[in-house]
Formats: C-alpha cells, structure tokens, sequence
C-alpha cells in the first residue's frame, strides 16, 4: 500500500502479520535492549517494522544493522539513508531512500475510523474542522479526521530530521485534495533550511483502502521540486476508491 503513494527511487515494504508466537526474535542485541521491559504488543510492532526496515534496506543494497531509536523514538539510519517507519493495529512498513536524492521522508498508517473523542479538538485547527465536517458529509467512505492526524503525523517524522525540534499539531496547517489524493501543510512557525532553500511547507499524497489511510511525505533534494514531492508513474496509483 504505502509504496503506491510514494515517487519512484523510495523502496518500501510492509506487513500486515507479526511473527508468530514463539518465533527466534530477529533483533541486534542492542534492540533487544530497547524493548526488554515493554509489553508484547510493543515487542511486536517494534520487531515487525525493523523487518520491514531492513528488507527495504537490503534492496538499497545496505546490510543488516541495528536500527536503535533516538530519545524522540525517531530511528537512527545507516549513512547516506532516510527513513520512516509506522505501525498501527494489523499493519506495519518502513520506507527509505538515498539521503542523495530525498532530504526527508515521513510516512503514516492509522485504521480508517474515527478519532477517539476528544482528540480532534486537540489536533486540528478551525480551518481543518472546516474541511473535516463538508468532506464528512460528502465522502463518508474516509475517516477524514484520521487521515488529517496521519498526514499530521507524516509532517512531523518528515520535519522533526531537519530541524530535530519537536512540531505541533497546531503549528502546521493542512488541507486536503480529495480527487487527487494529495495534501499540503503550511508551517505556521519558521520552517527548516533543507537543500539550500527555507521549507514553508509539505505536500504528500494519502490513500485510503484496506481499512486503513496511509499519508506520505518524500522531500525531494532536487532544488527544482519546489512543492517537497517528487512526481512519479505511482502518482496515479495514489487515487482512492470510497
């Protein structure tokens, strides 16, 4: 799912199932140190994503290596790579790409369903509840306001290796494409000096469908993608079906 929405170069893989109970755990020691106390659900998910990792790893043609997390809980790629990992209920996947070609990538997955109560309150802007409440009415097929939380979040795993600083919700501002399966987010605050130029936003593609939405930001290096993404053959794959 998430390689649809992601431009040529990126290489991603995914899971929709964990090891089985009992498995040989596939972790470096020093992994394994991270998650030593953590409950089996975190094991898992912790475990899963890395596979992930390191099979779009390998076919960069990078070696398995640890894949430790930062105090942010940002992981720490080989040189020369970008990265993001995501995982929620019944799905995982990692992306990466040469640190030559993209400054940063952000990716996310949440089920498509609606937000816990309360939380939209905390997470979006007027604006955003705005567009949340029409598309609602006229799309129910979509949880828009998941999917403004996961595009929120593949902004701030895209911001957060630039500037590591953290980023508010309501510091970027987003709206939706609903036809083109694109977002964009305008940074309320300064943005960061990425490949020569000062960033005032992001835009990324989402998609809906298995259950769940995917959103993705790949941030191109190439001074002429003024907009952070990098068109590619997939764009057309990027498309919803309500």
């Amino acid at each position: 799912m998430i390689e649809q929405i992601l431009p040529a170069g990126t290489v991603a893989e995914e899971t929709f199932t964990d090891l089985p109970e009992g498995a040989p755990s596939p972790l470096f020691p020093e992994e394994e140190a991270v998650v030593a106390k953590a409950v089996a659900k975190r094991r898992r998910e912790f475990t899963s994503v890395r596979i992930c990792a390191r099979k779009a790893l390998d076919r960069l043609g990078y070696g398995p290596a640890p894949l430790l997390p930062n105090r942010r809980g940002a992981p720490q790629w080989p040189g020369g790579v970008v990265g993001s990992m995501t995982h929620c209920d019944g799905y995982r996947a990692a992306a990466v790409a040469p640190a030559g070609d993209t400054l940063s990538l952000g990716i996310d997955a949440e089920p498509n369903g609606p937000l816990p109560e309360g939380v939209l309150d905390a997470v979006s802007l007027p604006a955003e509840r705005e567009w949340i409440r029409a598309l609602s009415a006229s799309r129910p097929g979509v949880s828009w306001d998941r999917l403004l939380f996961s595009a929120k979040e593949s902004v701030f795993k895209t911001w957060y290796p630039l500037t590591g600083q953290e980023l508010g919700f309501e510091e970027a501002e987003l709206e939706v494409d609903a036809d083109a399966g694109t977002f964009s987010a305008r940074l309320l605050v300064p943005g960061p000096v990425a490949g020569g130029r000062r960033l005032d936003g992001f835009t990324g593609r989402w998609l809906a469908a298995e259950g769940l939405v995917v959103t993705a930001i790949a941030l191109s290096a190439s001074p002429a993608s003024h907009d952070g993404t990098v068109r590619s053959p997939r764009e057309s794959a990027a498309r919803t079906a309500y």
